[in-house]
C-alpha cells in the first residue's frame, strides 16, 4: 500500500502510555540569543502530578509551551513513550493534551458552547458536561442562571468574573477528558475556599490523568506528587511538596 503523506499524518496517535521524558532540552527564541532553558533534564510518569515553580521569567511557560509540542526544542527532546515529539506528530499530542492558561479564550457563545469547545451542538453529552462543570465547582453557579448552560456570556466572557471564566476553562478540560492537562496559573483568579474545592476535584480525578501545574501560590500545589524549580532557565532542583514549603517559607520572595 503507497503511505503518502497525509494519511502518515492522520494515523500517528500518541497515547501516552508510561512515561513522557525530557532529555538535554534547551531552547533559544532566536539562534544568537542566550537560551530561555538550558540542558532541562526530567521524566515524568503517566498518572503523576507535577508542579513547576520558580521566578517570573525563569522559563516556566516556556517549558510548557515545549512539552505541548508548541515550540520546537533548540537541543534535545521530548519523548513520549519511544516517540520524539516532532512536526510530524505534533497534532497527535495536541489531541490528547488540554491546557489550562491563566486567561481561558472565551466565545461569544453559551456557557454550553464554550464547555464543549469546538464541538458541534448536536454531539454535546450533556451529562458529561454537568459532570465537567461540577468538577470545576461552576455548576452551582451556571445551574443558579435564570438561563443556566445556555446563557450567553458575551465577548470573550465579559459577563463572567475571572474565577469564573477560569472554572468555564478547567470544565472545558474536564470534558474534552483530556488525559495530560497542563496548568499554567489557572486558579490564581480563584479565592483560597473555591481554589481548594478545584484542587481538590483535580486531586480526585481518575489517577490515569497526567498534570502538569505552574503555580505562583505554593498552597495550590499541595496536590503534587512532585516539584521542579526552574531559574535562569536551569532546573536547580525538584523534591516533594513539603520540601519546597519549608523551603518556601524560609525564601519568602519565592512565594
Amino acid at each position: 500500500s503507497n503511505t503518502n503523506n497525509s494519511s502518515k499524518f492522520s494515523y500517528t496517535k500518541l497515547d501516552l502510555k508510561k512515561r513522557l521524558q525530557i532529555t538535554d532540552l534547551s531552547f533559544s527564541y532566536f539562534e544568537k540569543e542566550e537560551s530561555v532553558l538550558k540542558n532541562i533534564n526530567f521524566e515524568l510518569k503517566k498518572g503523576e502530578i507535577l508542579g513547576i515553580i520558580g521566578s517570573t521569567g525563569s522559563g516556566k511557560t516556556t517549558l510548557i509551551d515545549l512539552m505541548m509540542g508548541l515550540l520546537e526544542p533548540s537541543q534535545g527532546n521530548l519523548k513520549i513513550d519511544d516517540s520524539i515529539l516532532t512536526k510530524e506528530n505534533f497534532q497527535a499530542w495536541q489531541k490528547q493534551i488540554s491546557h489550562v492558561p491563566q486567561s481561558i479564550f472565551l466565545s461569544d457563545a453559551s456557557i454550553r458552547q464554550n464547555i464543549a469547545f469546538s464541538i458541534e451542538s448536536a454531539f454535546i453529552d450533556n451529562e458529561k458536561m454537568i459532570n465537567a462543570s461540577k468538577q470545576a465547582q461552576i455548576f452551582d453557579f451556571i445551574d443558579s442562571l435564570p438561563e443556566k448552560f445556555e446563557t450567553k456570556i458575551g465577548e470573550n466572557g465579559v459577563k463572567l468574573s475571572g474565577g469564573q471564566r477560569q472554572r468555564i476553562g478547567l470544565a472545558r478540560a474536564f470534558y474534552k477528558n483530556s488525559k495530560v492537562i497542563f496548568f499554567d496559573e489557572a486558579t490564581s483568579a480563584l479565592d483560597s475556599v473555591t481554589e481548594n474545592k478545584v484542587m481538590n476535584s483535580i486531586n480526585s480525578l481518575d489517577s490515569d490523568i497526567t498534570l502538569i501545574i505552574i503555580a505562583h501560590r505554593i498552597s495550590t500545589l499541595k496536590v503534587c506528587d512532585r516539584l521542579i524549580r526552574i531559574e535562569n532557565g536551569e532546573l536547580i532542583e525538584q523534591g516533594s511538596y513539603e520540601y519546597f514549603k519549608n523551603l518556601l517559607e524560609r525564601e519568602a520572595q519565592y512565594v
